[in-house]
């Protein structure tokens, strides 16, 4: 059986660490452990690499300085307990090998388990990965060969999360959004659609991240038929913002699913047209209208506010009138889950921390480096997303509404059967028996 570097092994159980494949109870402090050993084992290997001047897997030259000759073990004291890595020993070497990379790491956990953390969290910035292993002097030790394999690793899991079965989700509540980054040097920002969703179970989890030249029809269709391809079966609602290519793809991808407007975006977009010293008096109003009791007494109110404000800011009444019903779709769920999705704001609050820190890292520009930096902050903070509480009642009533959705569709496409055609019901035949 061939033999395979230390740093493999590693990799092989964070991948099933990501992958959901690990019975692990502490899977969160599992991964950093991992991941701390990883980047150890990775930097030891490429310093063994440099000093014999081959690859693991390279036979080296007859009458040459030394030889791999196995592992070792090697400890490391952290708040997540100790951390065991693989040491690579070198034997037949003139002078005996001796690890800088292990000499510096000793009492420098507390930089390895934030380089842990940010590797998740970041992704991109080797400097950082660098910084943990430079000597005195202030020069690093780790290989770039070494470095690269640590952030290349995000991309691999990017990739196995892009193209995962989701026939194992039962989404209720499914959220859109995107967010424009510069995938391309040189080009304009595009957007990057993100979707996650709310279980059955009341979980909320990461559904999907993926380039799309912007928000319109053709990119937001492609990526619903890319979820319904992995398994993806219909939510019983969408939360999306008001971008018309994205509205028409999911009506066209969804047509049984209720689609939510997203309330912050209307909320924004009614402020903009609505002078600051009324503002408050319509914002009250138009809230009223979209957090109402049902969407009988939204009707009632929505009526009123157009009464008060026609006159005077016609503007903004047509952009309140626009999709409203979309806007109180949230009022037909259980009371309890109607504040979870009437808004994309999870998401929002993601973007803004995931562009705050790419800001910090340079050269951050390019489709596979946006992936792996959004792909490591996203997937890191669902894992502390708070679920909400679904209960039996609750189950009955959204059932309830699924078979409503269902029989109010199969009416919309049920064929229209003309007048004088002789299997129309209110046709009577003129034929008489003999």
């Amino acid at each position: 059986m061939k033999r395979i570097p230390a740093s493999r092994a590693t990799r092989e159980r964070l991948a099933a660490l990501l992958g959901g494949e690990s019975e692990v109870e502490d899977v969160k402090g599992e991964m950093v452990r991992e991941a701390v050993r990883l980047i150890v084992e990775e930097a030891l290997e490429g310093e063994v690499s440099d000093a014999l001047g081959r690859g693991y897997y390279e036979p080296g030259a007859a009458g040459g300085d030394g030889y791999r000759n196995g592992y070792r073990r090697g400890r490391l004291k952290s708040a997540e307990g100790a951390i065991e890595y693989s040491v690579p020993q070198v034997a037949d070497r003139v002078e005996p090998f001796h690890s800088k990379i292990r000499a510096i790491i000793r009492g420098r956990t507390e930089e390895l388990e934030r380089l842990a953390v940010e590797m998740y969290a970041r992704g991109l910035s080797t400097r950082d990965i660098e910084a943990a292993f430079a000597d005195a002097d202030g020069k690093s030790v780790l290989s770039r060969s070494a470095v690269s394999q640590v952030t290349e690793v995000l991309w691999q899991q990017y990739e196995a999360f892009a193209s995962r079965d989701l026939s194992e989700f039962n989404v209720l509540y499914l959220f859109v959004d995107g967010i424009a980054e510069r995938l391309h040097l040189g080009q304009p920002r595009e957007a990057v659609l993100c979707a996650w969703g709310i279980l059955e179970d009341g979980k909320k989890a990461l559904i999907h991240l993926a380039p799309g030249t912007k928000e319109d029809t053709a990119s937001c269709r492609a990526l619903f038929h890319d979820l319904k391809n992995r398994g993806l079966g219909d939510p019983l609602l969408g939360t999306t913002d008001g971008a018309p290519g994205l509205i028409r793809a999911f009506e066209e991808c969804w047509p049984q699913t209720l689609r939510q407007r997203c309330l912050a975006h209307r909320m924004r977009n009614l402020e903009a047209k609505v002078p600051a010293d009324r503002w408050p008096e319509f914002k009250a109003q138009a809230w009223s209208c979209y957090t109402a009791a049902s969407a009988g007494l939204a009707e009632i109110l929505r009526d009123q506010l157009t009464g008060t404000w026609q006159r005077e800011l016609p503007t903004a009444v047509h952009c309140f009138l626009d999709d409203f019903a979309a806007c109180t779709a949230h009022l037909r769920l259980p009371l309890a889950h109607r504040k979870a999705t009437r808004t994309t704001n999870l998401l929002e609050r993601l973007f803004g921390e995931e562009r705050r820190r790419s800001k910090t890292i340079p050269h951050a520009f390019g489709e596979r480096a946006v992936l792996k930096l959004m792909y490591a902050a996203l997937i890191r903070a669902s894992d502390s997303w708070r679920g909400v509480k679904v209960t039996e009642f609750e189950l009955r009533q959204i059932q309830a509404l699924r078979e409503d959705l269902q029989r109010a569709h199969a009416e919309r496409i049920k064929p229209v059967v003309p007048i004088d055609s002789p299997s129309h019901p209110t046709k009577v035949s003129s034929r008489r028996g003999t």
